[in-house]
């Protein structure tokens, strides 16, 4: 049973680095609020105090009109930082004009530690190298205010240096994980459609094309020409569906630009308007492929699950099935068994056949038939389950799905 889905594109934009911004509008404002606080109760050692207030007042507006720009990378330019560096360094400049004592007891300048806010903008905007730059302009600006540099003051100046480099190097790495991560994400998705699109090939056009063969062959005459176009398409068609299905491992390796990902995920609403947005009973699927040759047990009750869970089982069920009479005959027997458990939901599709032997579903696989890889694992790794094949030769084929209600209902 088919359901045909539109697809829409979902963008899940990540960034690791933004709760260093939100970090870093924070410690602005703090900072500004120290270095005021720290002139209003030290303002009698000053000898030209308006010096020190017209700074704080242009420091303390220019910090919070500038707040958007410390908001995200983007809003973040280089002439913003360039201007604001220049402020810091103004200010570490202006001190022993303020204070004419500040060379000889080693005190605070009017920014204070405000300044490390600039240097941390340009290590988080441009990594280590820019707050290297930056940095370095803060220690020459601090050395040239000290005229005679103290221990303490060499070791801020290092201090700084430092830490904003290592910050630097920590947002390239956070950054290069970041674009490795989301390549890996999209191309994961992408696979997962592709292998979605495969199972409802298998499910269709790849049965159909077998069964144009089979009966083309059988009747001879131009329908046996027929027959033949019919099987060459299909081996066509099996290749590019099998050679399609890239790994997804192969993500990690090339790391893509920007930190976006783009997943692929099935429409609810062609589901919702087939079964309603309710849980649907797994019985109403199963219970059309009973007959004389299939045996359906099912419980008394209603098993619900999610629709799309539903769905996915029930084409997986199909697709057993549709196995047996490929392979174990017409004349086979199949039963279905639904088990509905508080924990899961358990189907097992059995046939009397005369089994599978050792190597031949890998065997199928690389040759294109992935019908018990796509058609049923498949299905049910895509709505959180799995699919368990018992196979002894003469004895029958047993498949065993197994779907945990916690995972249904995520199967959307």
């Amino acid at each position: 049973m088919m359901v045909a889905r539109t697809q829409r594109e979902r963008v899940v934009r990540m960034s690791v680095e933004q709760p260093l911004w939100h970090a870093l509008t924070a410690y602005r404002v703090l900072t500004m609020l120290y270095a005021v606080l720290l002139f209003v109760f030290t303002r009698q050692k000053f000898e030209r105090p308006w010096v020190a207030v017209a700074f704080l007042v242009v420091m303390s507006v220019w910090t919070l009109v500038t707040l958007p720009k410390v908001a995200n990378a983007a809003s973040c330019t280089k002439r913003f930082l360039v201007a604001d560096l220049t402020i810091a360094l103004t200010g570490i400049m202006l001190t022993p004009l303020a204070d004419f004592q500040a060379q000889q007891i080693d005190g605070p300048t009017l920014p204070s530690i405000w300044t490390a806010g600039s240097v941390l903008a340009f290590a988080i905007k441009g990594g280590w190298r820019w707050a290297a730059f930056a940095s370095s302009f803060v220690a020459a600006a601090n050395i040239v205010e000290r005229g005679h540099p103290s221990r303490d003051t060499v070791h801020n100046i290092l201090l700084v240096w430092v830490a904003s480099i290592a910050i630097g190097y920590v947002v390239e790495v956070a950054r290069a994980s970041e674009r490795t991560l989301a390549r890996a994400l999209e191309i994961e998705a992408a696979t997962r459609e592709r292998e979605r699109l495969a199972r409802d090939i298998h499910d269709s056009v790849l049965q159909v094309l077998a069964m144009v063969q089979r009966r083309g062959t059988s009747l001879g005459g131009e329908a046996a020409e027929l027959g033949r176009m019919a099987g060459e398409q299909e081996v066509a068609l099996r290749t590019l569906v099998s050679s399609g299905l890239v790994p997804a491992t192969r993500a990690s390796e090339d790391a893509a630009q920007g930190a976006v990902v783009r997943t692929v995920e099935a429409d609810d609403d062609e589901y919702d308007g087939a079964y309603g947005a309710r849980p649907c009973d797994l019985r109403s699927l199963l219970a059309p492929h009973a007959g004389s040759k299939v045996s359906f047990a099912e419980p008394g009750a209603p098993v619900l699950l999610e629709p799309a869970a539903a769905m996915e089982l029930a084409a997986a069920v199909s697709a057993a099935l549709d196995n047996v009479r490929r392979h174990a005959g017409e004349d086979a027997q199949a039963w279905i068994l639904v088990e509905d458990w508080p924990e899961e939901v358990i189907v097992t599709v059995r046939d009397d056949g005369p089994g599978i032997p050792e190597g031949r579903l890998a065997q199928a696989e690389g040759e294109g038939r992935l019908g018990v890889a796509l058609s049923i694992r498949g299905r049910l790794r895509h709505i959180g389950g799995t699919a368990e094949l018992i196979s002894v030769p003469g004895q029958g084929t047993e498949v065993e799905l197994k779907v945990p209600r916690g995972k249904a209902g995520q199967a959307r």
